[in-house]
């Protein structure tokens, strides 16, 4: 399949696996639903047709921003840059605190959702208008278009524009395989180091999501992590030390961690915002156990964004809101200590965007 596949039909998915009695078995997700002829996968954007597995999101875009790249979050990848950021529907999660939850959980829901359908050359296209710099496949989870992003993606690619995965982190290590020569960089949402915090919340297990962090981590794809810090049911100091020592231990510790703030959303209308407190002792648990560059989101009152050199601990990049002050050397180091820091395009940061 490549860019010009019709839109005005499903698109067979690329990784499955017919069985004789006409089921298919997905392999684009950890799920790897069994999928019966007439019914759908998890996402519900996968169906069986008569013994073939259809994409039913292929080009069907529910959502298209340009976003400041800081929005991802992504710091250590062209700071002060914009991405073009696409979804269409369906999400193989179901999070209960989901804050897209009608685009992600819509299919399942059965809400009618405003779809513009796109072949890959025109979001390429509103990109470039755009004046962006990279595409960001994003607001759901975007394995359940894996086939869209990757024809959307190599063109992106050739017209150098980076390619953005912001996931959930449970594509399976053959869908990783497919995606490595395409994707630059992504974020990937570890939400906890629970996995009856997963599969109470989420519809989803821990292990996977894991597994697929560090099959990230061996490709090229420059990786970026979020936790979104939830009053009473991720917020123990015993659970972020043990996700904050793993991610040192199998991702590095020059990985950007992300503190985000939670707000009510979706089914968890009566949860309490995280305190700053609780944000502030998470951020501080990341670097007691060797992170280098922990920030904290949807707090600014905290200032906590700055990217510190993590040699000599000189700020290397001031944000303030959406807007960034770059102050490494020209070619991406620090200009105190000389070590470079992680991360893509840093080079070529603007003093100012």
């Amino acid at each position: 399949m490549g860019p010009t596949a019709s839109l005005d039909a499903a698109v067979p998915t690329i990784l499955a696996d017919r069985l004789p009695d006409g089921a298919v078995r997905c392999r684009v997700c950890a799920h790897r639903c069994l999928v019966r002829p007439g019914r759908q996968g998890i996402c519900h954007v996968r169906e069986n047709r008569n013994g073939t597995l259809v994409s039913l999101a292929y080009g069907r875009v529910v959502a298209a921003n340009l976003d400041p790249i800081e929005k991802k979050p992504l710091f250590h990848v062209d700071p002060g840059s914009r991405a073009w950021s696409i979804a269409t529907p369906g999400c193989p999660f179901h999070c209960v605190f989901c804050q897209n939850w009608q685009i992600a959980q819509g299919p399942r829901l059965g809400l009618e959702l405003p779809v513009q359908v796109m072949s890959p050359q025109e979001v390429l296209d509103d990109a470039l208008a755009c004046d962006a710099d990279s595409i960001a496949y994003t607001y759901v989870e975007p394995i359940v278009f894996l086939e869209y992003i990757l024809d959307v993606g190599r063109l992106a690619r050739a017209a150098g524009l980076r390619n953005l995965l912001i996931t959930d982190g449970y594509a399976t290590p053959e869908a990783i395989a497919l995606l490595a020569p395409v994707v630059d960089a992504a974020n990937v949402d570890l939400k906890s180091f629970d996995d009856a915090f997963y599969r109470k919340l989420c519809g989803a297990r821990l292990r996977p999501v894991l597994d697929g962090i560090v099959a990230m981590r061996r490709t090229s794809i420059f990786l970026e992590l979020t936790t979104l810090v939830i009053p009473g049911y991720n917020d123990d100091e015993v659970g972020l030390r043990a996700l904050t020592r793993w991610i040192v231990d199998h991702v590095g510790p020059e990985t950007p961690w992300h503190v985000s703030r939670f707000f009510p959303a979706y089914q968890m209308p009566d949860a309490p915002p995280t305190p700053l407190e609780t944000l502030r002792r998470a951020a501080e648990i990341g670097r007691e156990a060797g992170l280098a560059h922990v920030y904290v989101g949807n707090a600014p009152e905290l200032e906590a964004e700055d990217t510190r050199c993590a040699g000599c601990g000189l700020v290397v990049i001031e944000r303030h809101g959406y807007r960034v002050r770059c102050l490494l050397a020209d070619d991406g180091t620090c200009r105190g200590c000389g070590k470079a820091l992680a991360g893509l395009g840093l080079e070529r940061t603007t003093a100012e965007a």
